[in-house]
């Protein structure tokens, strides 16, 4: 159940046919992925299908590079991957190596949790690493990482060891007691100007990228080298860090159990993720392709 309910009946399309794409853009959690994780049999075969048919398939997700394995088996091409919204790109055919990193200025992060510690008090940090992730002891370990050092952001930001020094992908801010969508707004009002701030989580649980980092300008940085155009883009999502891929792929569609800004953003609206409503506008987009060509 998304956070409006979910959509069972047929697709929404956009207005017009739909074009045939160059490369698909999907997000994962709530969107290609069903909710215990799983690609279904009908999404591996729908995205083979497409790479059959010369269509590039992009993860874009938030995950970081070590939790790409649920779909590392499906990356076909390239086998590049888009992670941490935008801060790194990694390459799933070599054992998730980063092939580029955006990172968050620490000085920046420093900054955000400076802000938003005098703003919404009770705000507790956690800092993705390429190395990994360290958080802070009030922050609540949604997945366990028995590398992880615990200490205050301030410390875990600091560049006095080699661990600390490696560049950081996001800042992971939670709170216990706010809404999500108010800790989104609230977080962006009072410091939208040093950082890019999104969610992904039904909880109040905010993710802090470099100014100007999101799914959205890595993906147009990745199409730009490939001379592929928005227009040529269909992307998929279910939440506020898809909204801004949404808005610049030519064609977009909102998951059945999305947010309802993602609802706003999108060209279209397909079923939810448990029902493959990936699969599901793949599997028509090439249909229409093979009438196209009788």
């Amino acid at each position: 159940m998304g956070e409006d309910g979910s959509v069972t009946s047929a697709p929404q399309r956009p207005d017009g046919p739909t074009p045939t794409p160059r490369l698909i853009a999907t997000d994962l959690d709530g969107t290609l992925l069903r909710d215990d994780k799983s690609v279904s049999l009908r999404t591996v075969a729908a995205l083979a299908a497409a790479e059959e048919a010369g269509i590039e398939v992009f993860f874009v997700t938030g995950r970081p590079a070590r939790w790409m394995d649920v779909v590392s088996d499906h990356v076909h091409g390239h086998g590049l991957a888009i992670c941490a919204n935008g801060a790194a790109v990694v390459d799933l055919h070599a054992g998730r190596t980063f092939v580029e990193v955006r990172a968050l200025p620490r000085v920046t992060a420093l900054t955000v949790v400076e802000t938003l510690r005098a703003a919404a008090p009770g705000t507790s940090f956690a800092v993705e690493m390429t190395t990994g992730i360290n958080y802070e002891p009030l922050y609540p370990p949604f997945f366990q990482d028995p590398g992880a050092h615990v200490a205050t952001a301030e410390k875990l930001l600091e560049e006095d060891t080699d661990d600390t020094s490696a560049p950081v992908l996001k800042l992971l801010a939670h709170h216990s007691e706010l809404a999500p969508d108010e800790f989104l707004a609230l977080a962006r009002s009072v410091a939208g100007d040093h950082a890019s701030i999104t969610r992904s989580s039904p909880t109040a649980l905010l993710e802090i990228s470099a100014l100007g980092v999101s799914k959205a300008s890595t993906l147009e940085l990745c199409c730009a080298e490939r001379g592929i155009s928005p227009a040529e883009v269909v992307a998929f999502g279910d939440m506020p860090n898809d909204v801004e891929m949404l808005r610049w792929a030519g064609t977009s569609y909102a998951m059945g159990n999305a947010h309802p800004d993602v609802i706003a953003a999108a060209s279209g609206r397909t079923v939810a993720n448990n029902e493959d409503g990936v699969a599901v506008v793949i599997e028509r987009i090439l249909a229409e392709r093979a009438a196209h060509q009788r």
